[in-house]
């Protein structure tokens, strides 16, 4: 643990070890609606697995203020960051959280009706469609801008003289 630490810095550890309890959950969220038609206990198993590692990843969390961390530039590091990278950065988990929810509706939702309506040639469902498509493109070239003026805002940073 204490070379992960020392690797991607305090806030870095603690973004990259929440994934073992936020994708379980994920899966819990995305299929718990599909569970009363198959008829399966599949989601209550991932929201199981999901609370018993969120008790772990707290329990992580606890002994991370103790374990020392070499002073050097880290990327996620939020107390090393300028302002301007914490700026990208949020916009680059904002516009990513978009993306997800949008790939959850979309794995999730029944769209022969939608097709239905917009090969009908009814104006409504057609808005509709060309709504969503507006929306997964601004969330990916968000994702894109984002990402590069992230970075660019992390390099500057990290050449910066001490």
């Amino acid at each position: 643990m204490s070379r992960y630490v020392d690797r991607f810095g305090k806030t870095g550890f603690a973004a990259v070890t929440s994934l073992i309890w936020a994708l379980p959950m994920a899966a819990w969220a995305g299929s718990a609606d599909l569970s009363p038609i198959d008829k399966t206990a599949y989601p209550w198993i991932a929201l199981g697995v999901g609370i018993v590692m969120l008790v772990v990843w707290l329990f992580l969390l606890t002994r991370l203020g103790r374990i020392p961390v070499t002073p050097r530039q880290r990327r996620l590091d939020i107390a090393q960051m300028s302002t301007s990278e914490k700026r990208w950065t949020l916009g680059l988990v904002a516009f990513g959280a978009g993306l997800i929810a949008w790939l959850n509706a979309a794995a999730t939702v029944d769209w022969a009706p939608l097709g239905s309506a917009v090969g009908s040639g009814k104006l409504g469902p057609i808005l509709f469609a060309a709504a969503l498509a507006a929306f997964l493109l601004v969330m990916v070239v968000g994702i894109g801008v984002s990402w590069r003026k992230s970075r660019r805002a992390y390099l500057a940073r990290r050449d910066q003289p001490a």
